[in-house]
């Protein structure tokens, strides 16, 4: 009698445990948070369309840590990383209808534009799109948003906080891209 007493009792004990862990992971800064104005608001590319092969979600803590490790020659990349609150990844493989999947990324889209981001860039050709879109409040940029498809993959970024495009330069730099060095322009 004892044991199934137990017994009953340890599906909801574990799944209570569970949330209380997800909710202490998030509150103590781990995971990105849904509080930061930079978050995107995002629908899913499509499960009978797409395989996620990666979900990434990072928070404040483990920005500042990471920050924290930085080689000191590159002070951009750690500012850039102190300033953020947030980044989330995901990586779809496509293995359905790849241009049902581009019309969702573009429904995608049009959904932030509506929740007041502003569309930055859109690249479309060869059966590729990328769309890059950003949250701010006047000068300050609060998120930056990526969403990119081809015929064989999909992928979405989301980075907020308190973003300076002055800092890009170094960090691609950093991390080895070939891109354009950014110039900021600034009012007087």
């Amino acid at each position: 009698m004892r044991n199934s007493a137990y017994e009953k009792m340890a599906g909801p004990l574990k799944a209570g445990l569970l949330a209380g862990s997800i909710l202490l992971l998030t509150a103590c800064g781990i995971t990105a948070p849904r509080s930061s104005e930079g978050y995107a608001d995002l629908e899913s590319l499509g499960m009978f369309d797409t395989d996620r092969t990666m979900a990434l979600s990072i928070g404040p803590t483990l920005l500042r840590f990471a920050a924290f490790v930085v080689d000191e020659d590159e002070p951009g990349t750690a500012a850039m990383l102190r300033d953020l609150d947030g980044v989330r990844i995901r990586i779809y493989e496509i293995d359905g209808d790849a241009e049902r999947v581009a019309a969702r990324a573009k429904e995608m889209s049009m959904h932030l534009r509506a929740d007041g981001w502003q569309p930055v860039m859109l690249v479309q050709e060869d059966g590729e799109q990328v769309h890059m879109l950003m949250r701010s409040d006047g000068d300050r940029i609060q998120g930056l948003t990526l969403i990119t498809t081809d015929y064989e993959e999909a992928v979405v970024i989301n980075l907020m906080g308190h973003l300076d495009p002055a800092n890009f330069s170094e960090v691609m730099g950093a991390l080895d891209v070939d891109a354009p060095e950014v110039e900021v322009a600034t009012l007087e």
